[in-house]
């Protein structure tokens, strides 16, 4: 096998693994399963672009999670005030910035939340 076929080889290979952490980048976002999904499948082969996504899609879906807990309190003892839950549109718009963040290759944190969780999870990588 001559050298420019193993280097084309690496490159192939280098660029078959960098689509998948910027597939599983995107996924991670989708949803606790989605995130489990990216995390197995890529924590092999992270990149600081996969790690950095599992890391801020992570934080936003505990911010949710916690945020749709305190609301449903707060409606079951004020029911007049169940209207604030409109506000939970806020994670679908960060979910969109994300996901448009991962699919374009950025690192950027996610507006309100994402300086928050940028250096938190240390099992991420």
């Amino acid at each position: 096998m001559s050298k420019s076929a193993t280097l084309h080889q690496i490159i192939l290979q280098q660029n078959t693994i960098k689509m998948n952490n910027k597939t599983l980048s995107i996924v991670s976002y989708i949803t606790i399963i989605g995130w489990l999904v990216a995390y197995l499948k890529g924590k092999d082969n992270a990149d600081s672009m996969l790690k950095y996504h599992l890391r801020q899609a992570l934080g936003l879906a505990l911010v949710n999670i916690i945020f749709s807990l305190a609301l449903n309190i707060v409606a079951m003892v004020i029911p007049a005030l169940s209207f604030i839950g409109v506000f939970g549109f806020v994670f679908l718009i960060l979910w969109i910035i994300g996901i448009i963040n991962a699919a374009n290759g950025a690192q950027k944190p996610l507006p309100i939340i994402g300086k928050m969780f940028e250096n938190k999870f240390a099992f991420v990588g």
